[in-house]
């Protein structure tokens, strides 16, 4: 149908939620129209996410119910069994995330599947933990992560607590799209599937298991009694989910001087202190660095919405803060843990740490200075996830930590997924190690530095809205493909990867087979060991643009990122 028909079979529908009613009965902007009503929400392997509003290209009550007939439908395809454990249900502080979740509860209790929802907003990571915790079948995210206030989301996880893998998330998206009018989804009455127990309601001993897991976390519990009320910490939930387990894991790790930003600790959907909630942004930490500076803050930590991944600033030796990127968090945190392991003499042999493709090789560096293996998957946590069972089941390897750029970190794999709250832990715990040894944590890093070598990356998001948005990335991704790159910033080309066919080319034109599941996505080494990577947005009408370079100097490595970025935009103009 053209657009026109669906917006019309919306508007004229006698049962539409009244809030989306009064939306179409004052919207006439026919760019905004068409864009709502002239394509459906993208369901991937990371499920969908997009903006709060009317029709099937926006995040609503029926493209909730739409995403969740599909689950239901895969769930029902594993039997009863699949039916009886059920679903856990977990939600941000997003607007309309609790009815949302309640609605995809509703959903499943037509179909006669066991939901598990939580009584108040929780972290991403407590859900993943949840479904492991519960042996639910599955579980659903109610978040738009760090994206700005108008937007919102939702996750699918597996039975192991991760996201989807390839296959599931592929038969999920087929049967999603199966549902052809998100209109007339059924949904069950709310109140006889209360009281029928098929929705449970969860809370606070799902909590306390969780957090009783969190006390593995900490390295050397001596350390952190000794230097408890030494270390100033300061945090912000960011209006979002981190605030209660935040503060409750910290003090049970025994820290006894954290500062909350009290501006930023109520959780409101509007996220009113910032423009977009994102700790990976200098801007969200304004009001944390003010008060860091009144109270002499060692650290300075930012849990996003939904609490899964962690932005944090660091003291340096002069006094001022300095913004770690993703990379830098998960390198200090890789050196600190690996170090303190080693002194207890608890560091395994087989010990292995897991980063996504377009990660820094920093910690790779780290990882082999101990003689352990790093090992590279897909961008995705689900693929990290993926790992871990796959050691859990062959005693191959031992778990000692993953992470993504993109500010995610996993310490324990009692969690799936990124985990906020674990690193909270880690880095105030790391902090209270280099201020008893007189460091500043710029001291830290620039030793890191001195010892590993020179690395510098950088993300770039370039933009492609619209209807028109995805057959421009689709275009760019083939171009690049068809024409190949033979040098990047002045350096050569040694080997190619097209994770779409599975391929790896060389510069002697050579090629070999990739491991991996089929992705989307490019990367080219260059003859330094430097690398690029261009890999479309699963859940954003975005290509990311990745670059990580190294050297032997700051100077060397920023000289040579500016040269290969220059490169890579003319790429994607």
């Amino acid at each position: 149908m053209e657009w026109r028909e669906i917006y019309d079979l919306w508007r004229n529908f006698e049962d539409l939620d009244v809030v989306l009613k009064d939306e179409l009965s004052i919207n006439t902007d026919e760019e905004a129209l068409t864009d709502a009503f002239g394509a459906s929400l993208s369901f991937g392997t990371a499920g969908m996410r997009g903006l709060l509003g009317a029709g099937p290209n926006r995040m609503n009550i029926y493209t909730i119910r739409q995403a969740t007939e599909g689950l239901a439908t895969l769930i029902e395809q594993n039997g009863e069994e699949a039916k009886k454990r059920g679903v856990a249900i977990a939600y941000d502080s997003r607007h309309y995330s609790p009815e949302f979740a309640m609605e995809a509860a509703m959903v499943l209790g037509q179909h006669g599947i066991k939901s598990y929802v939580y009584e108040s907003l929780r972290p991403t990571p407590v859900l993943s933990f949840a479904v492991r915790h519960l042996n639910a079948f599955a579980g659903i995210m109610i978040t738009a992560s760090h994206n700005p206030a108008e937007y919102n989301g939702y996750k699918v996880y597996g039975a192991d607590g991760g996201q989807m893998p390839p296959e599931d998330a592929d038969n999920l998206t087929n049967y999603v799209r199966a549902v052809e009018n998100p209109l007339t989804v059924a949904i069950g009455d709310k109140t006889k599937l209360l009281g029928n127990g098929t929705i449970e309601i969860i809370g606070d001993s799902v909590d306390e298991a969780y957090l009783q897991e969190i006390k593995a976390v900490t390295v050397d519990q001596e350390l952190v009694n000794e230097m408890s009320d030494k270390v100033n910490i300061v945090f912000t939930p960011l209006h979002g989910t981190g605030m209660y387990l935040g503060m409750k894991a910290l003090e049970q790790a025994g820290f006894k001087s954290v500062h909350v930003v009290e501006e930023q600790a109520k959780a409101d959907g509007d996220f009113p202190t910032v423009s977009s909630p994102n700790p990976e942004s200098e801007a969200v930490f304004d009001l944390a660095e003010q008060l860091a500076r009144t109270v002499e803050a060692d650290i300075l930590l930012a849990t996003d919405p939904d609490a899964d991944r962690l932005g944090a600033m660091i003291r340096t030796a002069d006094g001022s803060y300095q913004l770690l990127s993703g990379n830098q968090i998960a390198s200090i945190m890789l050196d600190y843990i690996l170090n303190a392991r080693k002194a207890q003499g608890d560091l395994p042999a087989n010990g292995v740490a897991i980063k996504s493709m377009v990660s820094t090789n920093l910690a790779d560096a780290i990882v082999e200075s101990y003689g352990l293996e790093m090992v590279e998957v897909l961008t995705g946590f689900k693929f990290i996830a993926e790992k871990i069972q796959q050691y859990e089941e062959t005693g191959a390897h031992t778990f000692l930590m993953g992470f993504e750029e993109s500010y995610g970190y996993l310490i324990k794999p009692f969690v799936r997924d990124k985990d906020a709250i674990q690193a909270l832990v880690v880095l105030a715990e790391l902090t209270a190690y280099h201020k008893k040894n007189g460091r500043t944590l710029g001291d830290a890093l620039q030793a890191m530095y001195e010892k590993y070598g020179y690395f510098n990356e950088k993300t770039i998001s370039v933009s492609f809205p619209g209807l028109s948005g995805a057959a421009q990335m689709k275009q760019i991704m083939q171009t690049i493909r068809t024409e190949g790159i033979k040098e990047m910033g002045g350096l050569k080309v040694v080997s190619a990867a097209d994770y779409l066919s599975a391929t790896m080319t060389y510069a002697d034109g050579k090629e070999s087979k990739l491991a991996y599941p089929a992705s989307d996505a490019l990367k080219y080494v260059l003859e330094d060991g430097s690398w690029v990577a261009f890999r479309p947005s699963g859940t954003e009408p975005k290509i990311k643009l990745y670059l990580g370079v190294q050297g032997n100097s700051q100077a060397e490595v920023e000289e040579k990122a500016a040269k290969v970025e220059a490169d890579i935009r003319e790429l994607t103009k």
